[in-house]
């Protein structure tokens, strides 16, 4: 697979890497086999990035994901995140710590589930509004100083926060939701990171399964799933928001593409500093995705993707 490079880091990575949470929070309940055998398959396909955090579980996602890259560990790059807490497993409720002596004592326990000696990429999962940005930063650059962490990144910031930031360290990465269904950092903050060579990892650049064509009616996902009580897959929005599903669709069909291909596309097409990282928990949807490497969308393409609609409906209820 192509490469990518992870901003000032330079760390090099396959330009499409693996989101690991859906594996064991969020989404249901996850094969723990089933998803080792995504993985390795992920490395066979040259995928190197993989992205997990604390919070997923709490805390079963990174120790899947080390004991899934057991003796994978020189073949890959390992990112995780620290600072969101989940205070009600069934609800998925957070509340946000970005202490200095919390993300230092967030990093050792991830060291210890993912079970080795540096963590390659350690991210702030969000910037915690009762804690300096400076303060939370400093304290991620003190643990690349202790060599336990290679390059640190932020997530979900707006540019005032990054460039508050950006002043303290020059942190590697932003990871921040970018899709078809999720504009909103291309006007102002996917530049800013292009401008200061910060890479861009977009979560949910499938639109959390939605531009699949996957979900057609509310009730076709599950109770215990989380998309069940977001804004945008409640019926009503649902059903303004197959449009773009169906604009989506005829791309793909025109192209021999599949719709999650197109997709992915769009966003690899957004800039060289950009790797996205969708999730799944499916060997098929795995293979499918990573076709999107090598897919080149025409530019009467771009353009009929660029001038979608916005989606009916926020992003979350209450965002985390």
């Amino acid at each position: 697979m192509e490469k990518r490079t992870l901003g000032s880091s330079g760390i090099e990575v396959g330009k499409i890497g693996l989101g690991c949470m859906g594996m064991s929070w969020l989404y249901g309940k996850g094969d723990d086999v089933e998803s080792i055998k995504v993985i390795h398959r992920a490395i066979e396909l040259g995928v190197t990035l993989f992205d997990t955090a604390d919070a997923y579980g709490p805390f079963t996602n990174e120790e899947l994901v080390g004991k899934a890259l057991k003796g994978y560990r020189d073949q890959v790059t390992l990112a995780t995140k620290c600072g969101l807490v989940v205070t009600d497993r069934e609800h998925h409720t957070y509340a946000r710590n970005a202490r200095p002596d919390y993300i230092k004592a967030a990093c050792e326990g991830s060291l210890k589930r993912l079970g080795v000696q540096v963590i390659d990429l350690y991210q702030l999962h969000r910037p915690d509004p009762e804690v300096p940005i400076e303060e939370s930063v400093a304290a991620l650059a003190e643990l690349v100083k202790e060599g336990k962490v290679r390059a640190i990144g932020l997530s979900e910031c707006d540019v005032p926060t990054l460039e508050r930031a950006y002043r303290v360290y020059p942190f590697a990465t932003l990871q921040s939701e970018l899709s078809l269904w999720t504009r909103d950092a291309l006007p102002e903050v996917l530049p800013w990171c292009k401008a200061h060579n910060v890479a861009f990892l977009p979560f949910s650049p499938l639109g959390r399964g939605f531009l699949t064509g996957q979900y057609r009616s509310a009730g076709s996902i599950d109770r215990n799933d989380f998309r069940a009580n977001m804004p945008r897959f409640q019926e009503e929005n649902l059903k303004t928001n197959l449009g773009m599903v169906e604009r989506v669709e005829a791309v793909a069909a025109r192209s021999g593409a599949t719709p999650a291909q197109v997709a992915l596309a769009w966003v690899l097409a957004q800039g060289e500093q950009v790797m996205p990282i969708p999730g799944t928990k499916r060997l098929k949807y795995l293979e499918e995705n990573l076709g999107a490497a090598t897919r080149e969308l025409s530019a009467a393409d771009l353009a009929e993707l660029d001038s979608l609609p916005p989606p009916a409906g926020s992003r979350y209820q209450v965002s985390p």
